[in-house]
């Protein structure tokens, strides 16, 4: 009787096709969602930056009389701890620094822009953010 009985070790091909398959689904479901918050955090990420550069230049102006020179001049006079970095290029040097505009003719950094070619998820151009 114990001849007739054959003792399983591991898993039979179809099985393991069968897992794989299973698992390739679920990769072609899961992935293009993934791929897609990705870009959505990488707007919001930009956007909340933009925000806080913003922040950080009127509050140097409200303090200091005059816009900054360059962006760093923020971290020197402790306004950031850093410069932000565009999350869409990931670099800080790939700011667009727009000059002051105001009646006495100052100069300084008045505004910034996003350096990243293309659109967001909605699509307007990073430049217009």
């Amino acid at each position: 009787m114990r001849d007739n009985v054959q003792k399983r070790n591991g898993f039979t091909l179809i099985e393991i096709l069968i897992v794989m398959a299973i698992v390739a689904l679920l990769l072609t479901i899961a992935l293009p969602r993934y791929f897609g918050s990705l870009e959505r955090s990488k707007d919001v990420a930009l956007q909340e930056n933009l925000k806080v550069l913003r922040l950080s230049l009127d509050r140097f102006y409200v303090d200091k009389g005059r816009y900054p020179q360059v962006l760093e001049e923020l971290v020197e006079q402790k306004y950031l701890r850093a410069v932000p970095v565009d999350p869409i290029t990931e670099s800080a040097d790939t700011w667009v620094l727009i000059p002051a505009r105001n009646e006495e003719e100052e100069e300084g950094i008045g505004d910034v822009k996003s350096g990243a070619p293309g659109t967001t998820k909605d699509g307007r151009s990073y430049g217009e953010l």
